[in-house]
């Protein structure tokens, strides 16, 4: 039991008091201050409004200000997520305008860890995100092709951390994209003429041959004939 006089009166206070506010105080001190995030030099290659089932570039500078004893809270991280299908990632960590860490990612959602944007506050802390992929088909008249927003150590999205990046497409609102499929024409295949067919006859060997025989036939009756009328 401790025993603490104030303006002459007597208070007193047990050593497990003491220890929960000393322990209450430690954690005030130490808690990870959220950071605070500006964006800038965002561009799209094509330029918008963007035709569904085209590719689109989508790039963005984030820059991390400093809430807290450090640039972020090491044990939180930054989540990232497009709308774009096939999406690719490519994030770089610029500290002081010099490249820092790197990675690559693919899918519509990945993540950065908090302990490669950790730096003390007298470092100047930014990303270049660039995502690349497809517009959806199914797009409506408004895309999210970008968004960022911190999460804390229990997996929730820290209040205030989020950015969006919303671009128009040409989808006319409240219509729905078909897909456009050029029509197929059928070809018609035209069906080979038949050749004339000829009737059967005589060859000219059987025409030849025919005459010969009606020849001797012939030659032969009138020889008869003639004997007949001399006799």
């Amino acid at each position: 039991m401790h025993i603490m006089k104030i303006s002459g009166k007597t208070w007193s206070a047990s050593h497990s008091a003491c220890a929960l506010c000393t322990l209450a105080a430690f954690i005030f001190i130490i808690s990870p201050v959220a950071a605070t995030f500006a964006l800038s030099d965002v561009s799209l290659s094509p330029k918008p409004p963007m035709v569904p089932a085209q590719p689109q570039h989508v790039s963005a500078k984030i820059w991390i200000i400093p809430s807290g004893a450090t640039t972020f809270a090491n044990g939180h991280s930054i989540q990232l997520q497009t709308g774009l299908a096939n999406a690719q990632w490519n994030i770089q960590v610029v500290v002081d305008g010099l490249p820092a860490a790197h990675q690559t990612a693919q899918g519509s959602t990945t993540f950065i860890n908090g302990a490669l944007i950790s730096y003390q506050t007298t470092r100047d802390v930014s990303l270049v995100i660039n995502v690349s992929g497809t517009v959806p088909a199914s797009a409506g008249s408004l895309l999210m092709v970008m968004q960022s927003e911190e999460i804390d150590n229990n997996g929730s999205i820290v209040p205030g951390s989020v950015i969006t990046i919303t671009q128009p497409t040409t989808v006319t609102p409240g219509t729905s994209v078909i897909p456009t499929v050029p029509p197929i024409t059928p070809t018609k295949t035209a069906q080979p003429t038949p050749s004339p067919t000829r009737a059967p006859g005589f060859s000219l060997f059987g025409g030849v041959s025919a005459l010969c025989i009606v020849s001797v036939v012939a030659t032969g009756y009138y020889s008869r004939e003639r004997n007949r009328k001399k006799g």
